[in-house]
């Protein structure tokens, strides 16, 4: 018996072993930024240097002379996420795309702490060093929620906001199987550190292919970017910071948001259920909503011609985006695609 006992601990342990090594195997170190800048900077990159010790990293666009155009990007995305609108809309509109602390390449101090009313100060700081005083704010996902937080505490400055499959609602969805395993992963408490500083290739290619719907769309230099940007010094630490889960949306909340308001949502999103539109659209009034068929978390990298000409419109039927909100008015709807069930 006390052979077999020796037997069993040996094979325990060598398995413990084998956890142990791969688990090693797969941790993956900073990046340095001077690496991540020459990989991914553009020629459009900018740096401004805040009062709080953030170096921050902004795509500056487009027309200079153009109606101004602020782009806010979603969880563990960048700037880049927006170039296929950048793109499209540059002849016209003169467009600011910012990194958040945690993302792209804006350096934060040892220490930071992020959160919701955190990036909306380091967008009105960017806004404010570059002298914008009325524009429009865009913002999907995360950055989505950023956008209307934006609005609430800087009306004065917004001619018009865009939300881009925002986050904000209480969750009402059950887990699907179909959304970014990332996120499950990073709910849990337990696990979130441990996947800290481990490879996350896998994880990342899901969450992609899982938000662009079309697989084809998620190529090994996407999936790249995304994991190299992860691993810039200090960024695994924001990133897995976990976030308030108190602040929320609600139509209370939304109602004094007097900008004209345009709302894309894709339906097959699997991270937001797309009926979270049809919540923004009726919690601010005079807002259009458009709901795009067989589209997922990111219209604008997935269907980019579509979306933008959706937002050309839109912006295009501003009565001046100089204006101040409070003054602006829509006559007309882009176009406005009723939504089916609720998804389960």
């Amino acid at each position: 018996m006390g052979r077999a006992f020796k037997i069993v601990g040996w094979a325990v342990g060598a398995v413990l072993i084998v956890i142990l090594a791969a688990f090693l195997a797969l941790q993956r170190g900073d990046i340095p930024y001077a690496t991540l800048e020459q990989r991914y900077g553009a020629p459009t990159s900018h740096y401004l240097d805040l009062p709080d010790g953030l170096h921050v990293h902004y795509r500056d666009e487009g027309d200079p002379k153009g109606p101004v155009l602020v782009l806010v990007h979603g969880y563990s995305a960048s700037a880049a996420d927006w170039d296929d609108w950048a793109k499209r809309l540059g002849d016209h509109y003169h467009i600011i795309a910012p990194d958040l602390p945690g993302h792209g390449l804006t350096r934060a101090p040892k220490g930071y702490r992020t959160g919701p009313e955190v990036q909306v100060k380091v967008v009105d700081a960017v806004t404010e060093a570059l002298g914008l005083r009325s524009f429009v704010i865009a913002g999907n996902s995360m950055g989505g929620g950023v956008a209307w937080r934006y609005t609430l505490a800087h009306p004065e400055k917004v001619a018009g906001l865009v939300l881009v499959d925002a986050a904000g609602w209480p969750s009402e969805r059950k887990p699907s199987g179909q959304g970014a395993l990332i996120f499950s992963i990073l709910n849990n408490p337990v696990l979130r550190p441990l996947v800290k500083n481990m490879d996350v290739t896998g994880l990342a290619k899901q969450g992609l292919e899982s938000a662009l719907v079309d697989k084809a769309l998620v190529t090994p230099t996407l999936v790249k970017r995304y994991t190299d940007l992860a691993r810039g010094p200090g960024h695994r630490d924001l990133l897995t910071q976990g976030y308030d889960r108190t602040d929320v949306a609600s139509a209370e909340r939304l109602a004094p948001i007097k900008a004209p308001t345009l709302i894309m949502f894709g339906k097959e999103d699997h991270l937001i259920p797309y009926t979270d539109g049809q919540r923004f659209k009726d919690a601010i009034n005079g807002s259009t909503l458009i709901i795009y068929p067989e589209v997922g978390h990111v219209p604008m990298q997935q269907i980019p011609d579509q979306s933008a000409k959706d937002l050309r419109a839109w912006m295009t039927a501003l009565p001046g985006v100089s204006a101040t909100a409070a003054n602006i008015h829509i006559p007309i709807t882009v176009r406005e695609l009723p939504p089916a069930r609720a998804a389960r």
